[in-house]
C-alpha cells in the first residue's frame, strides 16, 4: 500500500512539475526612440533645399536578470525638400515614407555598401540589423554598450556576424528601450514586432512667416502570442519640423533635441490645450491617452484592433477610457505591429 501511495505521489509530482515547465515566464517589455536632425542645405538654382531627420526605434524583451531576450530595431531616415522660392515639397503618398527595414533590398546597401570586414560581401540593411539583434540577445545593456568601438562601429563580434554598419544609434535606442521596460503579459515565445506610420505636410514661406515641412512618425512596439493576440504594446510618436524662408535658406535648428511625445510627458500640454471630446470635463495628457489605447489593444488580434477606429477617432470604450485624440495612425501602426506573417 505504501509502495502504491509512493508511486501515485511520484506521478502527481511529475505532472505538477511538467505543468509548471509548460507555463512560460513573462518578460519585461519596452520601447525606446532615439532621433536627431542633420544640418540643412540651402536651395540653389541647381538643387532643392533639404533637411534630414533620423529616428531609430527599438523594442525589447528583458528577462529577470536584465538580459535581452529579444529585440527588434528599425529606422526612418526622412529628408524634407523645398525650392529656391520657398515652396514646400512633400510626399504625394505618405505610404511612400518607408523605414529602412521596409525598404529591404530597395535600400541598396548590398549593391553600394563597403565591405568593411573584408569577407567579400555586404549584407542589406535589414540583414545587418537582424545580425546585430542576434548578437545583443542574451546580453545586458552594459554588455551591449561595450560592443561599440571608436564611438560608432561594432566590435569584432558584431562585424563577424555581418553587421558592418555603424551601430551607435541602435545602441542608444536600445538603451532607452531597456530603461523604459515594464512588467508585461508577454513571454519569450511571443513574436516581437515594431511598426512605423509616417506622414508629412508642408506650407510655403511668405514674407510674414517661414515655410515648413513637418513630419510625424507614429511608432508601435508589440508582442504577439501564438493566437495572434497582442500581449504587450507601447505606442509613441515623434514630430520633426524643418523651416525655410522665401529665398530657400534653411532656418530650422539642427542642434535641437527631439523628444518623443512620451518623453515630453506633461510638457506636451495636451491636458491644457486639448479638446474635451467625450464630455467628461477633462482632457488627459498624451501619454495617458496612449496608455488607454495600448490597454484597449491587449488581447486583440490585428483585425480586432482595426475595428477600434471610427471616423478617425476611437470607439466608445476608448473614448470612455479617456483616449479622445485621433487614432487613425496609431491604429495603422498597431495593426502592422500585430500582424505576424
Amino acid at each position: 500500500m505504501k509502495k502504491l501511495l509512493s508511486i501515485v505521489l511520484a506521478v502527481v509530482m511529475t505532472a505538477v512539475l511538467f505543468a509548471g515547465c509548460g507555463a512560460a515566464k513573462t518578460v519585461k517589455f519596452g520601447v525606446g526612440v532615439y532621433s536627431y536632425y542633420e544640418a540643412g542645405t540651402n536651395a540653389t538654382e541647381e538643387a532643392e533645399g533639404t533637411g534630414e531627420v533620423v529616428s531609430t526605434a527599438a523594442a525589447v524583451m528583458l528577462d529577470a536578470d536584465g538580459k535581452i531576450v529579444k529585440c527588434v530595431i528599425d529606422t526612418v531616415d526622412y529628408t524634407a525638400h523645398w525650392t529656391l522660392a520657398g515652396e514646400d515639397i512633400t510626399y504625394e503618398n505618405d505610404e511612400d515614407i518607408k523605414t529602412k527595414y521596409e525598404l529591404g533590398t530597395n535600400y541598396g546597401m548590398a549593391a553600394y555598401g563597403n565591405d568593411v570586414n573584408g569577407d567579400g560581401k555586404v549584407l542589406e540593411w535589414n540583414e545587418q540589423i537582424d545580425a546585430f539583434c542576434s548578437v545583443v540577445e542574451g546580453k545586458t545593456i552594459d554588455e551591449v554598450k561595450a560592443l561599440v568601438v571608436d564611438g560608432y562601429q561594432g566590435n569584432e563580434e558584431v562585424m563577424n556576424a555581418g553587421c558592418t554598419i555603424g551601430i551607435a544609434d541602435y545602441v542608444k535606442a536600445l538603451e532607452k528601450a531597456v530603461a523604459n521596460v515594464q512588467d508585461s503579459g508577454a513571454t519569450a515565445n511571443d513574436t516581437l514586432k515594431l511598426a512605423f506610420v509616417s506622414t508629412d505636410e508642408g506650407k510655403g514661406a511668405t514674407e510674414e512667416a517661414d515655410g515648413s515641412v513637418e513630419l510625424e512618425v507614429t511608432i508601435v512596439g508589440a508582442a504577439v502570442n501564438a493566437d495572434g493576440k497582442v500581449s504587450a504594446m507601447v505606442t509613441d510618436a515623434v514630430q520633426a519640423a524643418f523651416g525655410f524662408n522665401t529665398v530657400g535658406a534653411a532656418t530650422y535648428d539642427a542642434a535641437a533635441e527631439i523628444k518623443t511625445k512620451l518623453e515630453k510627458g506633461d510638457s506636451y500640454n495636451m491636458a491644457a490645450y486639448g479638446t474635451d471630446l467625450n464630455g467628461d470635463g477633462k482632457v488627459l495628457e498624451w501619454y495617458d491617452q496612449a496608455a488607454a489605447f495600448n490597454a484597449e489593444c491587449l488581447g486583440k488580434t490585428a483585425s480586432e484592433i482595426s475595428a477600434l477606429v471610427v471616423d478617425g477617432y476611437g470607439v466608445e470604450s476608448l473614448q470612455t477610457a479617456g483616449c479622445t485624440i485621433g487614432i487613425s495612425d496609431m491604429v495603422k501602426a498597431a495593426v502592422k505591429a500585430a500582424t505576424v506573417a
